[in-house]
């Protein structure tokens, strides 16, 4: 008899957050190492903005330490409704919002709340930890396969054909790990889609919900815009379970404030699971959150800054890149649209080392590249995506400008060594 349960046997841990925790060991015992592994912030890099963190700490001295509310504190849902209607012009009441520890509890409760073991469940691959959120559910996997031709992020023409007999389509967007986002065109198209697949269910089945993951939302650059399905298609605000925050937008990952908003059919029940799992973010931090963003102003100064001082990066590494293939080297970079990283390729396989070996496979690839040119990037192959994949994802988060150009010179002289 198994001493553990099935689900315990059989879950695959964070691969990102192994890979990481790694990368940070060698560089402890004394490696110099490009870490552009995880998708968090250096403190000294990418500061909480000072209100922000000057609400908090107020927070603290007035003893703001007590069990917050299970759904969290009116004052904070009622400035986060506030902010998203100014923002994104969704109206929702305070009551259609959960806050909780960040965007993985919620994603999580959205899950339990909503799928039943076997039911089919739709995510693009690479994605962020939809797998494993399938397997804690138990449910089908329909995992769609995206390509570089279209930015890897699924097609309408992919998803659709999968929506008879689904309960979630899971999407995000900007996406984590590749830093692109669905056009107006292409999440219409998805939208129109499950109003039309909705409509042929019957009023005692499931319909067809959206859990639409936009974190990063805030983070988008040149003349891409960020869309989402209820302001394309307000009939789907039945439908449509939203996942936001503050630790991609205000850099604080670990401040630990994020929150979902949708039909209170499913927002009650996800408070529900919660309560018992007590993943609430803290009095203090949902204290000083509500009086920040009550500030719109300082919130917009705040914004402006992360996103050019995420952008400097991710435009730097994006031009190195385009130099590097322009010399003829193997790689391939997708421009970074939002959040903040980059989708990179290392065509390596087949090439010979100087110790007369080959690479063969992705594993050859990522040991080459952080031995040779002491660069950590995250392979698509932890994100879902087929395991001999040749892309990877590139987070700038922690990553100071100054690295940038020798992890280049390095990159450059390491590949130019293969033959």
């Amino acid at each position: 008899m198994a001493r553990i349960s099935h689900l315990a046997q059989t879950l695959i841990p964070s691969e990102i957050i192994k890979l990481g925790n790694e990368i940070n060991d060698r560089i402890k015992q004394g490696a110099t190492i490009y870490n552009f592994t995880i998708g968090d912030f250096d403190p000294s890099v990418f500061p909480i903005p000072q209100v922000l963190e000057d609400c908090i700490v107020e927070a603290y001295r007035n003893k703001k330490t007590n069990y917050p509310p299970a759904n969290g504190i009116p004052e904070l849902r009622a400035a986060v409704a506030h902010f998203i209607k100014s923002e994104l012009g969704l109206d929702y009441s305070p009551n259609d919002y959960l806050i909780s520890g960040g965007g993985r509890p919620l994603i999580y409760a959205a899950y339990r709340t909503i799928c039943d073991q076997g039911e089919k469940i739709i995510y693009p691959v690479p994605s962020w930890n939809n797998n494993h959120y399938t397997h804690f559910v138990d449910g089908e996997h329909c995992c769609i396969e995206a390509t570089p031709e279209s930015n890897f992020l699924p097609t309408a023409e992919q998803l659709i054909p999968h929506f008879k007999g689904a309960c979630l389509l899971a999407l995000c967007s900007p996406l984590n790990p590749t830093g692109t986002l669905y056009s107006k065109d292409q999440l219409t198209k998805i939208c129109e889609a499950v109003i039309a697949e909705n409509k042929q269910r019957s009023a005692d089945e499931k319909p067809l919900y959206i859990l639409y993951d936009q974190i990063y939302w805030t983070l988008t650059y040149g003349d891409a815009v960020h869309y989402n399905p209820v302001s394309l298609f307000p009939e789907l605000k039945d439908y449509t379970i939203f996942i936001d925050g503050i630790s991609k937008s205000m850099c604080a990952t670990g401040v630990r404030v994020g929150w979902a908003f949708g039909p209170s059919v499913v927002i009650d029940k996800m408070k529900g699971i919660l309560s018992h799992i007590g993943a609430w973010s803290p009095m203090a931090e949902q204290v000083g959150t509500a009086n920040y963003l009550q500030q719109l102003q300082q919130v917009h100064t705040d914004l402006k800054h992360t996103k050019e001082n995420i952008d400097k990066r991710l435009q730097a590494v994006y031009n190195g890149f385009i130099q590097l293939k322009q010399q003829g080297l193997p790689v391939e970079i997708i421009a970074p649209a939002g959040a903040m990283y980059l989708t990179i390729r290392f065509a390596l396989k087949g090439l010979t080392k100087s110790d007369g070996t080959r690479i063969e496979t992705t594993q050859d690839i990522s040991d080459y590249i952080l031995q040779e040119a002491s660069l950590a990037v995250v392979p698509f192959a932890a994100f879902g995506a087929d395991r001999e994949s040749d892309w990877y994802r590139l987070s700038v988060g922690t990553c100071k400008l100054d690295q940038i150009e020798p992890m280049l010179r390095t990159l450059e002289s390491a590949i130019s060594k293969l033959i």
